[in-house]
């Protein structure tokens, strides 16, 4: 007979639960609670997660079906819908926010040393923002259109390890831009963003705070060119300036000089204008760098697909922003899992089998180990995958 530990209790055991008290103190999660704790509900929700489940009745129905495995798995109330329906709606997601972060911390000082492709000693940061639509009628909160309801997801994401380093998540209205004035930049780090952040004002503060940015430049944006670089075109690169703004307003707000790089891309014969504020890199790894930000794009997708962010199980604030950060939480815990162990499968793959094997009394390394991660050079693809 197999005495060991399940799966589930296994993966929680790399959860740092001290931590998690601190997180609950801070916010004064337990109080008035009788039976039904912080860690029950997180433990609820993230076995949701692992295990994709569609609603609070299918959570309660298998949990219940485990019987006497439910306290070795470190649950010690009984579980029952309304229950959690109500902490999700009432328990502050601040809690479940703050240990993710604590999560994140952790998982980057892991992935520190990875490669994403160019060489740089730097930090280097994607930012963008996804759009998760709601039902009208049972979110009328999330402010988006006059017949819609939608949350933005405004995201940084270290690309070292794919983690995510800050996330906001606001109702659909709030502009893109809003991300920018509740980050702390870091100094000597690389920001990359698309058009939707050319914002010179904002931009000239990461300026000021030492920190470079790569973006891409308008159509109608109006300069004067200050001197032209040397350039080998057979790079790609078409130009290499150097410039000041001459509109009043984006002058004035961003009144110092910017580098301006014409970029011919020949696989879709496509010509890109880069703006950034770094004048040592070689024209072609700014190039690159943006190129680099597709992996936010790519981690959306795959969040989306792998994760309960899409169907929600309670319809407030609260509820929805409770479970977006727990699903954070399992996606960093899984990465870090993945790189403590040394596990040779993609994420996905550690995903799949955890979701039928949940319950077993394996070991982890022996149940990632029953799948081999396929060679990337083996598979046909359309575009770029995120976890191999």
């Amino acid at each position: 007979m197999n005495s060991g530990k399940t799966i589930f209790s296994q993966l929680i055991e790399f959860v740092p639960s001290a931590e998690f008290r601190h997180c609950v103190e801070r916010y004064n999660g337990s109080y008035k609670l009788k039976s039904f704790s912080c860690w029950d509900q997180f433990l609820c929700m993230a076995f949701a997660q692992l295990t994709y489940r569609e609603s609070l009745r299918d959570i309660e129905a298998c949990l219940r079906a485990a019987g006497g495995k439910l306290y070795h798995m470190g649950i010690r109330a009984k579980v029952s819908r309304n229950t959690l329906a109500n902490a999700n709606a009432v328990r502050d997601w601040r809690i479940y926010a703050d240990f993710a972060q604590a999560l994140i911390a952790t998982a980057r000082q892991l992935y520190a040393d990875d490669s994403f492709g160019i060489d740089l000693q730097q930090s280097v940061y994607a930012l963008d923002t996804t759009m998760v639509d709601l039902c009208l009628s049972l979110f009328p909160w999330a402010s988006y259109q006059k017949r819609k309801r939608a949350i933005k997801m405004h995201t940084v994401l270290d690309l070292r390890g794919n983690i995510p380093s800050f996330i906001l998540i606001t109702h659909g209205k709030i502009s893109d831009l809003y991300l920018l004035d509740h980050l702390a930049f870091e100094a000597g780090a690389f920001y990359i963003m698309d058009r939707g952040y050319l914002d010179f004002r904002r931009l000239h503060k990461i300026n000021l705070a030492s920190a470079f940015f790569v973006t891409r430049a308008r159509r109608d944006f109006a300069f004067n060119r200050v001197h032209s670089l040397e350039v080998d075109k057979s790079t790609g690169v078409l130009s290499d300036q150097i410039i000041t703004l001459t509109t009043y307003v984006p002058r004035k707000g961003y009144p110092e000089r910017l580098r301006r790089i014409r970029f011919l891309d020949a696989k879709r014969d496509k010509h890109l204008v880069f703006l950034t504020n770094n004048f040592a890199l070689p024209a072609d790894t700014v190039a690159q760098l943006y190129r680099c930000r597709w992996q936010i794009e790519l981690f959306f997708k795959w969040i989306k697909q792998h994760l309960r962010i899409k169907a929600f199980y309670g319809t407030t604030a609260n509820a929805l922003k409770t479970q977006i950060w727990i699903a954070i939480t399992v996606y960093v815990l899984v990465a870090t899992i993945k790189k403590r162990l040394d596990v040779k499968a993609s994420l996905y793959q550690m995903l799949q089998i955890v979701s039928v094997s949940i319950f077993e009394k394996t070991p982890l390394l022996q149940a990632f180990s029953t799948i081999e991660s396929p060679d990337p050079d083996s598979v046909v693809r359309n575009q770029l995958n995120l976890f191999n």
